[in-house]
């Protein structure tokens, strides 16, 4: 359910509920595009996300997945040291008085915003070290069509790192459905390098997103 809108000068703030046209700033006499929160932007192509995809896997091979990967975590880290301190800032509390879904929340709508997709998050396990995220509409599996494979390496990257931030431990993500592979939707397993590197063995062996599951739950 949305939030409110608050007014803060003379303009009205939003919190997690906008759309593009509220997220974005155009400075058309500079050729700039700026998000709500002040950060740069750029506005890239299906062309560009394939050529991109393709351009890797042409130089490296099937090293573009790990590269691809480690931007994504490296993009989460920088990610929440930028978004904490301004989500703290703007509702008045510390993080560790926010309930954990609400602040998810607040993280992905921008993301939203600027086109990565809709998404689910599932903390039940998370006391059992497994995260569990649903991705639909990513913008690197639907501009790469059906492939047959899992591509959605820098969304695994990108929820590896920020849960690795937020929980200060190691965690590794893994793609275990993707749109891709003609799957209604993407699904992602966060947990332990142990575990995910048993999710990539049973990803390879052909296993369903839910049979890794339940192996990695069992």
């Amino acid at each position: 359910m949305p939030f409110p809108e608050i007014v803060v000068g003379p303009q009205p703030e939003k919190h997690n509920y906008y759309n593009p046209e509220d997220f974005f700033r155009f400075a058309i006499d500079k050729g700039t595009i700026h998000t709500r929160s002040g950060l740069r932007a750029f506005l890239a192509t299906e062309d560009f996300v394939v050529g991109l995809q393709r351009g890797l896997e042409d130089e490296v091979g099937d090293a573009a997945a790990m590269i691809l990967y480690k931007c994504g975590f490296q993009w989460g880290i920088e990610d929440m040291k930028a978004f904490v301190p301004l989500i703290e800032r703007e509702f008045g509390y510390r993080l560790s008085e926010m309930d954990a879904k609400f602040f998810m929340e607040q993280w992905w709508w921008p993301l939203q915003a600027e086109g990565w997709g809709a998404w689910k998050v599932d903390l039940s396990q998370r006391k059992q070290g497994l995260i569990f995220v649903d991705l639909f509409d990513s913008a690197i599996a639907k501009s790469l069509g059906n492939v047959g494979k899992p591509v959605c390496h820098l969304y695994a990257g990108l929820f590896a790192g920020v849960f690795t931030s937020l929980t200060r431990r190691d965690l590794s993500g893994i793609e275990v459905q993707c749109y891709a592979m003609g799957e209604d939707f993407c699904k992602f397993v966060i947990g332990s390098e142990k575990r995910i590197n048993a999710a990539e063995f049973w990803v390879r062996e052909g296993a369903s997103a839910r049979d890794i599951i339940e192996k990695l739950s069992s």
